[in-house]
């Protein structure tokens, strides 16, 4: 390898990072949800998206959560069985229906919430608020960034 070309070292790999830093802080989270409330990963960000814009269809819940089509079904598929959420007909698409958080669901989502604060003021502790609104602006542009390149060509 010549000098002048550019190493990876993977631990300096910033999607590396990302991936690593999401994954532990993904699964820190997802033992709580699973092993206090019995919800996985998709299951909880489905309930928490309904608590937040209420009425939505499943291809509504896949733009908003950027989860795949069949994650989002298995996970609306379970919360329905644990009658946590409702599914009614949509009324200007027969081919849609309109998943709510049932009043169970949204007692399940007033108990998680107050958790998936704590982990997330136990995660932050260490930053100052504006080393905080730094990271999630970051963290913003690197998604808009990563949308961007996946609708062009990749780099050469």
């Amino acid at each position: 390898m010549r000098d002048a070309e550019p190493q990876l070292r993977l631990d300096a790999y910033l999607p590396y990072r990302l991936s690593v830093a999401s994954n532990a802080v993904s699964g820190l989270i997802s033992r709580a949800y699973q092993d206090r409330f019995g919800l996985t990963v998709p299951q909880w960000r489905l309930v928490c998206v309904l608590a937040e814009d209420g009425a939505l269809t499943q291809v509504q819940i896949v733009a908003r959560t950027v989860m795949d089509k069949v994650t989002v079904s298995r996970a609306a598929h379970g919360l329905l069985k644990r009658h946590l959420v409702n599914r009614s007909d949509h009324r200007a698409d027969g081919r849609s229906h309109m998943l709510t958080l049932s009043p169970q669901g949204m007692r399940l989502y007033a108990e998680i919430a107050p958790l998936a604060l704590a982990y997330e003021a136990a995660l932050i502790a260490g930053l100052t608020p504006e080393e905080v609104e730094d990271l999630k602006r970051l963290l913003l542009r690197l998604q808009s960034a990563a949308t961007a390149l996946a609708e062009a060509d990749p780099p050469a």
